[in-house]
């Protein structure tokens, strides 16, 4: 199978796909949808996971800028009004028409689609919905769509695209609004918070049209998400973990997303970072936020002000179990789910599946690891029958130097030297098909097979 694209159109897809990978979107979809007869494409709650972000994570989504100019000048932004690169811009029904070939050859289950800003935030805005609109009901496209909103735009076009998308996110960019305005003086904390309370007020207020009047336009059924910058700024774990914690509580917010600092513009008001970007305190945020969206911690049990980030050598959930030994031994045939939880090694599928089959029976530890603990870590945490697995001292030097042997606390890609960023134009993707400059349809809406 050969894809023919145009020359310039190939190039805009180069360009643009590669400026993306600094928006981070590494998530299920959220949302299912059947596909109908007289469309194309259908969206699955767990299916939207197979590309990949900037540090490697891997998501299913052709993640794309609409255009890479902007009249902003975010300094650590690449794609800001002063940095030298190369722009390029689509059209609506150019992004219409990629992301159909790309999903009728199987490359792909949705869209993300985010965008600089051209002209005006009113103006980009305009485009991003009239393309939502054109996918939607000329192209008849069923599939995931996740876009970012731009700060400053209309409310009206922002719950136009509302009705048009799964997904709707708006960037944070930094956690203070001293460190937005050093870094962003075109953005502020009132033009990324105005829309994002729009947002999370229309959804409620769809779901009680859903309930009241059993059918109603969808609005945003997969929620919002928004995006932090980590080291571009002096901000601490605490200080970060607490302004995701407040998002989460007002805004009802489905993820907060954690992007290591990656100085592509060797702006002097930003960090050299001699170390690189910081990888590995990213995946501490990612641990501890999944402590506060399904292990019912609060920031204030993880961090505090007088010991402000977390411990690069192990995970957040250890290291506040090496912090409160008095809360342990745990007997898992007796504990509440709710202290399960908090047990080093238990995730909490595996909880519920302890509390499950401890009606029947009273469980091993052969039990457990089929059940799917991960028993080399809870091994010091828990009791089955009043009796350990094996004879340990509850001892936080003895417990700290063993867990440390274990090397799923550092992952091992971050181990081995750092994520690679993938793309469609790697030499092993390209090989499947080979681009050529012929067929160039009238108006390049299409992208044509031969």
């Amino acid at each position: 199978m050969n894809l023919q694209i145009a020359t310039d159109l190939f190039d805009k897809l180069t360009i643009l796909s590669d400026a993306a990978k600094y928006d981070v979107a590494c998530t299920s979809s959220g949302v299912t949808r059947k596909g109908a007869r007289k469309g194309m494409g259908n969206a699955l709650a767990p299916g939207i996971c197979h590309t990949f972000s900037a540090d490697g994570r891997c998501i299913s989504l052709l993640k794309i800028l609409f255009t890479n100019e902007c009249i902003f000048n975010c300094a650590y932004c690449l794609n800001n009004c002063h940095s030298d690169v190369p722009r390029a811009s689509f059209t609506p029904e150019e992004i219409c028409a990629i992301t159909m070939e790309f999903y009728r050859r199987n490359y792909i289950e949705g869209l993300f689609l985010s965008s600089g800003i051209i002209k005006s935030p009113n103006y980009t805005m305009d485009l991003i919905c009239q393309t939502l609109y054109r996918l939607r009901n000329i192209c008849r496209f069923h599939g995931y769509i996740h876009v970012k909103a731009i700060p400053g735009a209309s409310p009206e076009l922002v719950e136009q695209a509302g009705f048009l998308a799964d997904r709707m996110s708006i960037n944070l960019e930094l956690p203070t609004a001293d460190s937005l305005h050093k870094l962003a003086p075109c953005k502020s904390r009132s033009t990324i918070l105005k829309p994002m309370r729009q947002i999370q007020n229309r959804i409620t207020d769809n779901k009680q049209e859903l309930i009241a009047y059993h059918k109603a336009p969808s609005f945003v059924p997969a929620g919002q998400s928004t995006q932090m910058i980590i080291g571009a700024t002096p901000e601490n774990d605490y200080q970060i973990m607490s302004v995701a914690e407040g998002l989460y509580q007002k805004f009802h917010l489905k993820r907060v997303f954690y992007s290591a600092f990656v100085n592509v513009n060797g702006n002097s008001m930003l960090p050299a970072l001699p170390g690189g970007p910081p990888l590995l305190r990213e995946h501490r945020l990612y641990q501890a936020d999944w402590l506060l969206r399904y292990y019912h911690f609060e920031v204030s049990e993880l961090l505090s002000e007088e010991r402000p980030d977390f411990n690069i050598f192990l995970d957040p959930k250890c290291d506040w179990a090496l912090r409160h030994l008095e809360c342990f031994p745990v007997e898992v045939n007796t504990a509440s789910y709710q202290d399960l939880l908090r047990v080093p090694g238990i995730g909490y599928k595996s909880a519920e599946r302890i509390v499950k089959a401890r009606r029947r029976n009273r469980l091993g530890f052969d039990d457990l690891k089929k059940i799917g603990v991960v028993l080399k870590r809870a091994l010091y945490f828990i009791t089955c029958s009043g009796k350990m697995m094996y004879r340990t001292k509850l001892d936080e030097d003895y417990i700290c130097e063993n867990l440390m042997r274990d090397k799923t606390q550092i992952p091992r890609d971050i181990r081995e030297g750092g994520y690679q960023q993938l793309s469609f134009f790697d030499k092993e993707i390209c090989a499947d098909y080979q681009l050529a400059e012929e067929e160039i349809v009238p108006r390049r809406q299409q992208i044509i097979a031969v």
